[in-house]
């Protein structure tokens, strides 16, 4: 009886982790408020954000629906696609012909990809209960290049950070 107890107790733990793990664990729409810093000295403008995360009829496909302001003003209706889970591989895909590489690593989804001038690192993870939403834009050409070029000092490029955003979302 005993041995019959400890099996279901394991299988009920092993099925409550299973639950938790990512994507599925992440699956519901998150609310909270995006505050995004332009640049240095600059006051943090405020901006709702929505984040809507839902499993499809496919294991390796998740809706991946962007909001901010509202639904009206800026809807972004994306696809969250597993690439190789066991690398950690994951994309966001636009929908418009623009892919961008995500990677699971120390239990964060993040990403960085470079658009026009700009490259934005972006980070998505749990914590408490809670999504958190992070994204660092820095320019695309280094500002400065120094070091002596040798493997004592090799060259290292310097970058200008434009901006930062953060968003603690909470679940609906």
């Amino acid at each position: 009886m005993n041995r019959w107890i400890l099996l279901c107790g394991g299988l009920f733990i092993s099925l409550l982790c299973c639950s938790q793990s990512f994507p599925q664990s992440w699956c519901g729409n998150w609310k909270g408020e995006l505050l995004w810093y332009p640049g240095a000295g600059k006051e943090p403008k405020a901006v709702n954000m929505e984040l809507r995360i839902a499993a499809t009829d496919s294991a390796h496909l998740f809706s991946w629906q962007m909001i901010y302001g509202n639904a009206a003003a800026d809807n972004r209706p994306y696809m969250l696609v597993a690439k190789d889970t066991a690398k950690g591989h994951w994309v966001i895909d636009e929908k418009n012909g623009i892919v961008l590489d995500q990677y699971w690593i120390a239990g964060r989804l993040s990403g960085a990809f470079t658009v026009q001038q700009s490259t934005i690192i972006n980070h998505y993870w749990m914590q408490d209960g809670q999504l958190h939403v992070e994204f660092c834009t820095i320019g695309a050409k280094p500002i400065a290049t120094t070091g002596k070029g040798n493997d004592e000092s090799p060259l290292v490029d310097s970058y200008q950070v434009r901006g930062y955003q953060k968003a603690v979302l909470r679940r609906e």
